[in-house]
């Protein structure tokens, strides 16, 4: 009998025991006609706010929104620039450029996909405002580490901001991620850790000015209803997705435990094989499991996973800095580029079986077999 397939997540397996919970929630404000800056966007900001022990917490449209809301609440724009790793995805650097400053591509450390600090500290100039360690597939950047070399380095003003929308949950050193630098960004989008029903994000600082500038920005410039102090957005988290996130914020260290549990059983299921497998640390929140295929079979153990009913992913083929936008002045960073043409992405979410991870890992053996 032919095994069911594999997802590479199950969106569907997670919400179901909320189900009910939700569409009660969701009934009441229908029912109330409080779709913005209710009781639910607020209450979600303050339970994540003490879940990640910062002082505030600002919702907005998406983890992209949060980038640019926090770089514009720090007066980054025009003639500045910001250091961010060229493996990740385009939002990093794509938000730097929205708010009109030059992102700074820096090459990876190759054991954990994260910002190479050496090359950053290097990079660093008179116009570096920030550095923008994105916390990948779920592994936390050393941003206390980096900050002390910073202020060896003579360089204290410049803020570091962290990318966190694939880490929400992961810890260094006893704290969480998004609590680490001047601010943080966090994505809620469906296959993040924690995640909404469509788009959606937050910003986090203990910076009480960037918190209140974020604020007003996200409402078109408002400090009040009707009065705009500088040109904003329009990036406020509706209440249907805070529902929803406040439903799933006491659930997210339990699923995180799982998938630290699916993680290390990766991890004896494919030993021996020629694959490189990740390398785990105790507050990884694995929002990916990652393995590098060498010798130019990425694609072809795809394709075999992808017959055998094994979904899988390539977080990212192309660096940031060789897309189209910045392209025509891109460094050579080889430790990034050839992540790029190793990576793969294997199912990992907090409700796969035990089945379901021997039947991924017995297709790779069986790759590995031929």
């Amino acid at each position: 009998m032919k095994p069911e397939p594999v997802p590479l997540i199950d969106l569907a397996a997670q919400v179901r025991p909320l189900r009910a919970a939700i569409l009660k929630d969701w009934a009441r404000i229908l029912d109330q006609g409080a779709y913005i800056n209710g009781v639910h966007g607020k209450g979600l900001e303050a339970e994540l706010a003490s879940y990640l022990g910062v002082k505030f917490v600002v919702g907005c449209n998406s983890g992209t929104d949060a980038l640019v809301l926090i770089l514009r609440a720090m007066g980054v724009g025009s003639g500045d620039e910001v250091l961010v790793p060229a493996f990740s995805f385009f939002a990093s650097a794509e938000a730097v450029s929205l708010v009109g400053a030059k992102p700074v591509f820096c090459d990876i450390v190759a054991a954990t996909y994260l910002l190479d600090p050496v090359d950053a500290l290097r990079k660093l100039n008179s116009r570096t405002k920030g550095v923008m360690p994105v916390h990948l597939f779920g592994k936390v950047f050393d941003v206390a580490g980096f900050k002390a070399s910073l202020r060896k380095a003579g360089r204290p003003d410049v803020a570091v901001i962290e990318d966190a929308c694939q880490s929400l949950g992961a810890t260094l050193k006893g704290r969480k991620s998004a609590s680490l630098g001047r601010a943080a960004a966090v994505s809620f989008y469906p296959t993040k850790n924690l995640s909404a029903a469509g788009d959606a994000g937050a910003l986090a600082t203990d910076d009480p000015d960037l918190a209140a500038t974020a604020r007003r920005l996200r409402e078109h410039g408002m400090p009040k209803r009707y009065v705009h102090t500088e040109i904003g957005y329009n990036s406020r988290l509706d209440e249907l997705q805070a529902a929803v996130l406040r439903r799933k914020l006491p659930r997210l260290d339990r699923w995180i435990a799982a998938r630290r549990r699916h993680a290390l059983a990766y991890g004896r299921l494919l030993k021996g094989l020629p694959l490189g497998l990740p390398v785990p640390a105790p507050g990884d929140a694995w929002h990916q499991y990652t393995v590098r295929v060498s010798g130019g079979k990425r694609d072809a153990l795809r394709e075999h996973l992808a017959a055998a009913g094994v979904s899988s992913a390539v977080f990212y083929p192309v660096c940031m800095h060789q897309q189209k936008p910045y392209a025509a002045r891109a460094p050579k960073l080889p430790v990034a580029e050839q992540a790029a043409a190793e990576v793969l992405s294997l199912p990992i979410f907090p409700e796969m079986s035990a089945g379901q991870l021997a039947e991924v890992a017995g297709a790779i053996r069986r790759f590995y077999a031929l």
